[in-house]
């Protein structure tokens, strides 16, 4: 099996567990996830993205389109193009020309999150506990502290927040933005972009990183809510946050759980 099979197998079944009813994390066409394929240093590497329409919970193979990277990524530094350009070049960018899914209108998104954020897997889902956060008037206000320990462990030690922005170009953008404004401050990119008014996106070494960060957004998003009935969020010191994010033993467990 080559490479990028493999990798689609594995986008496939992360696809999958995020897409389950039960999890509440996306419903009907929500959300899209991507994994790359390769990091071919002659800018010839590719992506596998989520097409447009498709639905997480029940995709298979066929529902992805592999995508070139460079190419993709080079749209972030055009001017503005209209929404026909934007997806005639996204067709362009395909592998297989014949392919007839659409690729995500978020694909310039995931390529930049693949190829700047070091990320190998993304999922972009909108969890109802989370968007009941990011939908609200004080969502920045909100995320602006951590709360609990396995928080740090498992989602870093602050997400990125993006203010709402029209999805596609602009939003890839923002994000790309939001991405270099974190490592300027963290020394690192961050594991969650908080998109107000949209939803969640996870940035993942692995399917399981994705999946984990996933969860425990959904978590701290649901205890963050519950802080209100009594007096509001108690945030960690950054003395706290950062002797958890360092400290030896929370490394090797982020290791055990698969977190990069």
């Amino acid at each position: 099996m080559s490479n990028a099979q493999s990798v689609l197998e594995a986008l496939v079944a992360m696809s999958r567990a995020l897409g389950r009813p039960e999890r509440d994390l996306v419903i009907l066409g929500e959300g899209n996830t991507s994994a790359l394929c390769d990091e071919a240093g002659d800018g010839a590497g590719t992506f596998w993205v989520k097409g447009s329409g498709t639905q997480l919970g029940t995709i298979d193979a066929s529902g992805f389109v592999q995508v070139r990277l460079a190419p993709v990524c080079a749209l972030a530094e055009k001017g503005e193009l209209s929404d026909a350009a934007l997806k005639a070049a996204l067709q362009e960018a395909k592998v297989d020309p014949a392919n007839a899914r659409q690729p995500s209108v978020e694909t310039v998104l995931h390529a930049l999150a693949l190829a700047e954020a070091g990320a190998r897997f993304v999922g972009h889902t909108h969890p109802v506990a989370v968007n009941a956060l990011t939908c609200s008037q004080g969502a920045e206000r909100a995320l602006a502290g951590r709360l609990f320990p396995d928080e740090i462990v498992v989602c870093g030690p602050a997400p990125a927040f993006v203010p709402y922005t029209d999805p596609g170009l602009p939003l890839a953008r923002a994000v790309r933005d939001a991405f270099r404004r974190h490592a300027d401050t963290f020394g690192a990119p961050p594991k969650v972009i908080m998109m107000q008014n949209h939803g969640l996106i996870a940035l993942g070494d692995s399917p399981k990183e994705v999946d984990n960060i996933s969860a425990m957004c959904v978590k701290t998003c649901r205890i963050l809510a519950g802080t209100y009935a009594f007096g509001g969020p108690l945030f960690m010191t950054e003395e706290a946050v950062d002797r958890i994010h360092t400290r030896p033993d929370e490394a090797y467990r982020r290791k055990q759980l698969g977190i990069a």
